[in-house]
């Protein structure tokens, strides 16, 4: 019926450690997951997740938040630092700031706070080479009085 290659292919594949905060169950004080939670219930307090943090459409997440990747449908009243990606759903409400390197926002998300992608590195790296602006004031009109 089975074959021992059948049986042991599944033997040793590790599956993601999953977190399950169901809806009703409410949490204060910190956590930390190795591996992804998903959270329809409330939590006030600290979340520290290896990998993911999923907020449910019925889920309120107060108090900071650090993870790999959020996922926000809920109400996030957080300051929330992903190292790799914050996605906001358009059920999601948002107040607080976040860090992250990559943002998706769908239409009728509502939000209010501080969003940090790095750009202060692209200014501290501008190249040296590049002219100032003050040098260019001399060309300003030229363009438009050649044509007259």
């Amino acid at each position: 019926m089975w074959s021992s290659r059948e049986k042991t292919s599944y033997v040793g594949v590790e599956t993601e450690r999953f977190t399950f905060l169901a809806r009703g169950v409410e949490f204060k004080g910190t956590i930390h997951f190795d591996g992804t939670i998903r959270i329809d219930g409330r939590v006030e307090g600290e979340i520290h997740a290896s990998a993911s943090v999923i907020v449910g459409e019925h889920a309120v997440v107060k108090g900071v938040v650090f993870a790999g990747t959020v996922i926000n449908s809920g109400k996030m009243n957080a300051t929330v630092t992903a190292r790799e990606r914050i996605q906001l759903s358009k059920s999601s409400l948002r107040i607080g700031d976040i860090r992250t390197p990559s943002i998706g926002i769908e239409d009728g998300v509502h939000s209010h706070g501080m969003c940090d992608m790095g750009a202060h590195k692209w200014v501290e790296e501008q190249p040296s080479s590049q002219l100032p602006i003050t040098q260019f004031s001399g060309y300003r009109g030229r363009s438009r009085s050649a044509g007259h």
